[in-house]
Parts: structure tokens; C-alpha cells; sequence
């Protein structure tokens, strides 16, 4: 799957934190059945490649699947050979986008700025990470995109939740990557589920509204 087939989708980012790859292809399970089909793995988390190979051997077919908290070439072309096609990152590093792009793969660099949104489009990523999105604000979001072209997609990224879809959408995102309000290790399957289910209604209610 590609991020512009997820945009015309749910369009929302499963950012799965912590994740212990023993509980990774459960988890997925739920956010699948939920709607959620773009899931992200921090390398941070306890043995991401691991959760990363699993994830892409169980629903690589049907969901982008990939790794989040990318700093380096090394961490992508690891992603890439656990199956990853998916390479997110806080910052916009023009080594890492065009090192993924030449692999194949799907990025969503992260950008706070103008500048850092047109130095991430010149290395050729066309989805951008607004983060941390909760220090911008949807105004922030509003800006940005009367200079941004047309065809790049911008996905608020930390500190959104449901009731904060709506605003965000009418400033022109495009899509939303969500992490513990959707994900925790101390959450269970049935709370992830309702989380899931609660975001995904959110953006299809807020969709129709606009």
C-alpha cells in the first residue's frame, strides 16, 4: 500500500511505542479491523526490527508497515530489510528521505517550519510530519499550506486527538499520526480497539462535515 492509497482511506498513522514484538501482529489485528492502515513502529521501542519483520509478514498485503523515530541510513535500510516499506522521522533529514526513496520506499520526514517543508519537498518526500503538532496548532497548519504545493499532504503528529480532528482537517491536513491516544503497552486489545475505532469514526464524522 501506498501513503496516497492510505490518504483516501483512514489516513491515519497507528504509532505503536513501546511495542513488544510478541504483542505486535495482535495489535495490528485490532487497528486493521478498525480501519487503520498505516502502522508505525518507533525504533525506540523494544526490539523494533523484530516487531517491524512480523508486522510486515502478517499484513504487509494490506497495510503500509514501517518504522518511526528514523535518524539515519543505517536504521533505514534495517527497516528495509525487516520488510519495512514506511520510513517516518521527527526531523527533516535529506539523507534519510532520498536514501528511502531510492530503497522504494514511502517517508514522511518531520517538519515544524516552512523552511524545513520545502528543504524535505526538495529531496522528493511529498507526505510531511507536522511535529510536535500540539505546539503549532491548527492555524500553524492553515499557514503553511498557502505555500505548500497542491499535491503534499501534511499529517499533524502529537498532541491530537479526537475532538481536535475536525479543526485540523478544516486547516488542510491530510491525514494523522496518533501515539498514546491510540497506543500504550499498558493498554489492553479491547482498549486499543475502542481507542481505534474512536479515531476512526472521528475522522470519517469530520470528513463529511467539512
Amino acid at each position: 500500500m501506498r501513503l496516497e492509497s492510505a490518504v483516501g482511506e483512514s489516513a491515519l498513522v497507528a504509532i505503536l511505542r513501546g511495542i513488544e514484538p510478541a504483542r505486535a501482529v495482535e495489535t495490528a489485528n485490532v487497528l486493521c479491523a478498525a480501519g487503520i492502515r498505516i502502522i508505525e513502529v518507533p525504533l525506540n521501542s523494544p526490539d523494533p526490527y523484530a516487531s517491524i519483520a512480523a508486522l510486515a509478514a502478517s499484513h504487509g498485503a494490506d497495510c503500509l508497515i514501517g518504522a518511526g523515530t528514523v535518524l539515519d541510513l543505517d536504521a533505514v535500510q534495517r527497516t528495509h530489510a525487516a520488510g519495512g516499506r514506511l520510513i517516518v522521522a521527527p526531523n527533516c533529514d535529506p539523507v534519510v528521505i532520498q536514501g528511502a526513496l531510492r530503497k522504494g520506499m514511502q517517508v514522511m520526514p518531520g517538519i515544524a517550519t516552512a523552511t524545513e517543508a520545502f528543504s524535505a519537498i526538495r529531496a522528493g518526500a511529498t507526505h510531511l510530519k507536522l511535529f510536535p503538532a500540539l505546539t503549532y496548532g491548527p492555524r500553524h497548519l492553515q499557514a503553511l499550506r498557502a505555500v505548500l504545493p497542491p499535491g503534499v499532504k501534511v499529517f499533524p503528529v502529537g498532541g491530537v486527538g479526537a475532538a481536535e480532528i475536525p479543526a485540523w482537517l478544516a486547516a488542510g491536513a491530510a491525514g494523522f499520526g496518533f501515539g498514546s491516544e491510540l497506543f500504550r503497552p499498558e493498554y489492553d486489545l479491547s482498549e486499543i480497539e475502542r481507542r481505534a475505532r474512536q479515531l476512526v469514526q472521528a475522522l470519517q464524522t469530520a470528513r463529511r462535515q467539512l
